[in-house]
């Protein structure tokens, strides 16, 4: 599974107050929390994104409190991935859950550049900067991840897993 996009880059600890401020969490629209992701970093984040981005940010992404509508938000305002230095642990589980891939790259910040085109490999574990001409190595994601992230999230890959066996 390969991903493309270009850049945006964030620093350390990008909490997910600052992904979705506390204030929208009132609707449950994934297309109204889109409209409002990461603009108390940077208030153009929609604009931007809806062509399909990849995040590169730094340690302890996602931190915070685990609220689902951080990721919801990112995915539905067009971020086709996130790669980070690490994720905190609950953010990571529910990007996953909801069919956001989120990747590990220590090198990340180091190596990319806002508007950098990237190339990521899931399955591979490799992310291509197309414009810098570089190589990066990054975790592989176990294939039934890749399932998840494939399906759209967890509840249509169990969907899928159920029709298939009969049980729907």
């Amino acid at each position: 599974m390969e991903i493309k996009g270009k850049a945006i880059a964030f620093g350390d600890d990008i909490n997910t107050d600052v992904i979705i401020p506390s204030k929208y969490l009132t609707t449950l629209d994934p297309d109204e929390l889109a409209k409002h992701a990461m603009e108390g970093l940077d208030p153009k984040f929609y604009e931007k994104a809806r062509e399909g981005v990849i995040i590169v940010a730094g340690k302890n992404f996602g931190c915070g409190s685990s609220r689902e509508h951080a990721p919801i938000a990112l995915r539905h305002a067009g971020v086709r991935c996130v790669v980070a230095k690490s994720f905190a642990r609950i953010f990571y589980r529910n990007a996953i859950n909801i069919g956001l891939p989120v990747v590990e790259c220590p090198s990340i910040l180091e190596k990319t550049s806002d508007g950098d085109e990237l190339l990521v490999n899931l399955a591979e574990g490799e992310i291509l900067n197309l414009t810098k001409n570089l190589r990066l190595q990054t975790s592989k994601l176990p294939s039934f991840i890749l399932e998840i992230i494939s399906a759209g999230g967890l509840v249509e890959h169990l969907k899928r897993r159920l029709e298939k066996d009969g049980k729907l």
